[in-house]
């Protein structure tokens, strides 16, 4: 009985033995036969190739947030492993030994979320204040107007103009255009007229909801040339999925280029989408209908 036992476990071990080894095969290959852009992205825990200054501090905090669910889980699986054998039941008739009213473990489990969310809140808060820190004096000023179901995106005071504001638009058919400079800070005022749309560049890693009767605002700086997506982020009505903008960060002289061209064009002025981007609906006439 004693050979038949030994043999079984020497079978068994040699069995975990290829199944380490044919995972580790797998994982080695997968790592190598990836694409650098993949590895990069991997590296990101997903994220895209940031494009702007305000990205590492989300980066960071969303890499700092899985290191910290890694290690929590580590430590739970640890537990849970341990306890499942140690406390195995090795009889039939056997019951493990129950504990009650076990004061120390009753703290631990009391204590170490609470450490963990103020742990979480405490960095949160912190890259909060440095992403929604405001440029003082930014080099250019944009008017995001968000409407059912398109974008428009309004130059202020451009030096290029002459001063005359100037516009892209576009509709769900077409989509428009935002253009940045690189390297040169930006001010975005966002306004709706209708319902709540969400402006969100992934690649900035930096989204906020333009509410109709509210001023929101941010500041960034875009850091790399190319073109990014751009979407709406809030579902707010039947053709939310067609609210898509393309955002072109190009040199000063393309940028100076096509708000001449704008102006040649005839889109010149505010588009902001009516009395409702700057007050609430159904509140116009009362103190708190007026834009904060």
């Amino acid at each position: 009985m004693s050979r038949i036992l030994t043999e079984r476990t020497a079978l068994r071990r040699r069995c975990r033995n290829v199944a380490v080894s044919a995972l580790g095969v797998v994982c080695l290959l997968a790592v190598t036969g990836c694409s650098k852009d993949t590895t990069d992205q991997l590296k990101r825990l997903g994220l895209p190739e940031p494009a702007s200054d305000r990205s590492d501090y989300v980066s960071s905090l969303w890499i700092g947030a899985w290191i910290a669910c890694l290690v929590t889980g580590v430590v739970v699986w640890g537990l849970i492993a341990y306890a499942s054998v140690r406390f195995r039941r090795r009889r039939d008739d056997e019951i493990p030994r129950q504990l009650r009213y076990h004061l120390p473990i009753e703290m631990l489990y009391t204590v170490a979320p609470l450490v963990v969310v103020a742990v979480f809140f405490f960095f949160t808060v912190q890259k909060q204040d440095k992403l929604l820190a405001d440029v003082a004096h930014p080099d250019h000023e944009v008017i995001v107007t968000a409407q059912q179901w398109s974008w428009t995106f309004n130059y202020v005071h451009e030096s290029a103009t002459g001063g005359t504001n100037v516009y892209d638009k576009g509709t769900p058919a077409r989509e428009p255009q935002l253009w940045l400079v690189k390297d040169e800070s930006v001010n975005f005022d966002l306004h709706s007229p209708d319902v709540i749309h969400s402006f969100w560049v992934p690649a900035f890693y930096f989204k906020m909801d333009v509410i109709p009767g509210r001023q929101n605002s941010f500041s960034m700086t875009p850091t790399r040339l190319g073109v990014y997506q751009g979407r709406c982020a809030e579902l707010c009505g039947y053709l939310h999925s067609e609210m898509l903008f393309k955002v072109h960060v190009v040199t000063r002289d393309a940028y100076e280029t096509h708000l001449k061209a704008l102006k040649a064009a005839g889109d010149t002025g505010l588009v902001l989408g009516g009395s409702n981007s700057h007050s609430i609906a159904g509140l116009e006439g009362g103190k708190e209908g007026t834009l904060r």
